[in-house]
Order: structure tokens, then C-alpha cells, then sequence
């Protein structure tokens, strides 16, 4: 019984093939618009895959890592009084748990005070961070000028490209950090700038500096950090990493919080883009819906004594709609496997080549963009065009299945 199902289902491909075939002036055309749809929406979806991976990547190795523990409610409460919400100086909570894919946790003492230099005084925010555990997140920060920091610096800063430019400094030049420690009195330290840096936000640079969390520390009055930061070797690990956290450390003491929960920005903009591609699959859809059913319908007027003739041997209707079907549905397969192969080749084109892109919104640098295709796009661009294909071939195959006989076998005559 299978093999005979089987055998018909050959027999039917096979049919509609020789069918689309007869006519292939209009075989190809069909192709050209499917194998077309698929290739745009391909390299569309493919940079935006790309741009978003890269973003996504940027902001982990900027400034959140791949989570942050924080003590609970620091980000709700803590802002204003942070020296109540201080985790203690060392991560050792977090290393003795032997998290599977660890690559490094960094402490960090979030503060912000008045910065000076001359007769220039502005307000900052900072971070004291450790410069050796730090190296694998700062991978995005940029050193647009000097140096980062390094282990031996006891009284250095690398400052945000932005807020320098506010103040006036450049590497070498001396500057006064000022801030009300955790005891109420106001303190001050006197470090050299180290370096000038620039992230992908703008917005960041304009007010951000950092100094060794020593520094920051000992400006503060205290003994710990704001929060650890957890860099992991895979960013598709977090879930699975957040989830070994939280079942280690204690709920009432640690609060774990992944990365993306704190990206504000960048979710609003995969958002914005993920509308931008639902937009763009619309359009390509209604143009594939409606060239390939006008294809079909002409294929079916011209074949209308053919079906007058099949039907009188004693095919029946659904018959007839299945032959129409099966050959819309051999239609997207074809044209889809050929856009997607034919856009995945065109991709690797333009990435080799490289795209140049200005500086986008709240940055001040442009870049080379790229196109990414990955499996699961170039499946839903595969699904995308046999869908639309086998849709548009639904009304010309109820129209030729729904013919009068004699007036079918009367056509033309």
C-alpha cells in the first residue's frame, strides 16, 4: 500500500513537472519571481541578523557581561543609597560554584561624583573595576587614544571620548575626582588619564570614566562592589548559566539578572527590526501570491481543452486540483531551494566585499557591514516561498477543476 502511494506521488511530481515545463518562457519567469523574493528577503533578514548579532555581542563585552549579581533590589532601590546594597570585595561565592562555561566574573563599584580639570568641573559616572579580570568584557571598548588600564596603575583613569572632549583633556593630563563617600564626607583623589575610549553608545561616552576599583574604593570609603559581572566562552550559554546561579547562590543574599534583561536599548531595536523583516516577508509575499496565481491562471486558460479532455476520461475534480496544486507546489520548491542557494552564494559575495555603513544613531564612527545567513533563516525563506507559491496556486486549481466539461472540450473551437 505504501509503495503504490508512493509510486503515485511520483507520478504526480512528475506529471507536474512535464506540465511547467511545456511552457518554459513562463516556467522561468515564475522562477525569477520566486528565486527573486527569496534572495531579497535573504539579504535583507541576513544583515539585519548580522547587525543585531554584532549589537548584541557589543553590549555584552562592553559594559554588562553575560549576567550581573547584584544584591536584591539594588536596581529598583539602590541607585540613591548604594552603599546598602554592597556585595562583598570577592567573587569566591561565584568561582567555588564551578560554572560550566565560565570564562571570568569581575567585580565592579558603581559611583559618580564631580570631575575636574582646570577651571572645568563636570559630573561623571564611574566604575572601579579590576583591569585584569576586565580584559575579556572591555574586548568592544575601543581605546580611541593612550592606553587601558593596566595592573600596575594605582592612580590612572581611562576616560569616555565624550566627557573628555566636555573637559578637555587628552592622555597624560591630571584630573580631580570628587564624591561624597559612604560616610557623608566629601572625598577627592587626583589621578593622570590613562586613555580616552569609546563604546557603541554615544550617550555612555559622554559621561562614563573608569579607575582601578581600588581607586574607586578607597575615593568611597568602602570595602566591596556594586555588583560581580559574568562573562561566559558562549552567550548561547546564559540561560543555562543564570539558571546554575540562581540554584547556587542564596535567593535572599543574590539577585542574578541576564544580560538582556538589562539591554534596554538594544531589545527596542531587535524589536524595531524584527517589525522591519515581518514587513518585508508581507511584501514579498503578496508579490509572489500574485504573479504565480496569474501565471497559473494563464497556464489554465490555455490548457483548458486539456482539462476538458482529462476530465472526460474519467479524472475526477479533485483530481484536476491536485494536478494544478502539485505543480504550484513543485514551483516553490524549485524557486525557493534556487533563491536560497543563489542568496546564501550572493551573501558570501557582499561579505567578502563588505557593506560601508555610516555611524548610526548615537555613535560616531561608521562601520563595514556583512550578511549573515543563518539556518534557520534560510529555512523560513525556503518556507516563505513555498507557502505563497502553493497559496497562489489554490484559485486557479478551483478554477480548472471546477470547469464544464463540454464546454472545456468546446474551447478554442
Amino acid at each position: 500500500m505504501q509503495q503504490i502511494a508512493v509510486g503515485r506521488l511520483r507520478l504526480a511530481f512528475s506529471l507536474a513537472a512535464r506540465n511547467l515545463f511545456r511552457q518554459r518562457r513562463r516556467a522561468l519567469l515564475a522562477l525569477a519571481i520566486i528565486s527573486g523574493g527569496v534572495i531579497t528577503f535573504l539579504l535583507a533578514g541576513g544583515f539585519i541578523h548580522w547587525l543585531l548579532g554584532n549589537m548584541r555581542e557589543a553590549t555584552i563585552h562592553s559594559q554588562l557581561g553575560h549576567a550581573q549579581i547584584i544584591r536584591p533590589g539594588y536596581f529598583r532601590e539602590g541607585l540613591g543609597d548604594p552603599y546598602r546594597y554592597l556585595l562583598p570585595p570577592g567573587t569566591s561565592a561565584v568561582e567555588a560554584l564551578s560554572l560550566r562555561g565560565l570564562r571570568t566574573v569581575s567585580p565592579r563599584l558603581a559611583f559618580n561624583g564631580l570631575l575636574s580639570s582646570g577651571d572645568t568641573t563636570v559630573s561623571f559616572m564611574g566604575e572601579g573595576i579590576d583591569p585584569v579580570r576586565e580584559t575579556a568584557i572591555m574586548r568592544s571598548i575601543r581605546i580611541v587614544r593612550g592606553r587601558n588600564l593596566q595592573v600596575a596603575d594605582e592612580q590612572a583613569a581611562i576616560i569616555g571620548a565624550g566627557l573628555a572632549a566636555n573637559v578637555g583633556v587628552e592622555p597624560g593630563d591630571r584630573i580631580v575626582l570628587l564624591a561624597t563617600g559612604a560616610s557623608g564626607g566629601l572625598g577627592a583623589v587626583e589621578l593622570e588619564v590613562a586613555g580616552l575610549f569609546a563604546t557603541t553608545a554615544k550617550a555612555y561616552d559622554d559621561a562614563a570614566l573608569r579607575v582601578p576599583i581600588e581607586v574607586a574604593r578607597k575615593l568611597m570609603g568602602v570595602d566591596g562592589a556594586t555588583s560581580w559581572v559574568v562573562l561566559l566562552e558562549d552567550t548561547d550559554g546564559t540561560a543555562s548559566a543564570v539558571a546554575s546561579l540562581r540554584a547556587g547562590l542564596a535567593a535572599e543574599s543574590f539577585e542574578v539578572i541576564p544580560w538582556h534583561d538589562l539591554a534596554d536599548f538594544y531589545n527596542k531595536t531587535v524589536e524595531l527590526f524584527t517589525r522591519q523583516v515581518g514587513v518585508v516577508r508581507l511584501l514579498i509575499a503578496f508579490i509572489v501570491v500574485l504573479s504565480i496565481s496569474n501565471t497559473l491562471s494563464m497556464a489554465v486558460f490555455e490548457r483548458t481543452s486539456e482539462i476538458g479532455t482529462v476530465m472526460a476520461l474519467g479524472t475526477r475534480r479533485r483530481g484536476v486540483l491536485a494536478m494544478f496544486i502539485t505543480e504550484g507546489a513543485l514551483l516553490g520548491v524549485l524557486g525557493g531551494v534556487l533563491g536560497v542557494t543563489l542568496g546564501s552564494l550572493l551573501a558570501l559575495v557582499i561579505s567578502y566585499v563588505g557593506i560601508p555603513m555610516p555611524p548610526p544613531p548615537g555613535m560616531d564612527i561608521g562601520f563595514t557591514g556583512r550578511i549573515s545567513v543563518s539556518p534557520a533563516l534560510a529555512l523560513d525563506a525556503f518556507v516563505l516561498a513555498f507557502l505563497t507559491t502553493l497559496l497562489a496556486s489554490v484559485m486557479p486549481a478551483l478554477r480548472a477543476s471546477r470547469m464544464n466539461i463540454v464546454d472545456a472540450l468546446r474551447h478554442q473551437r
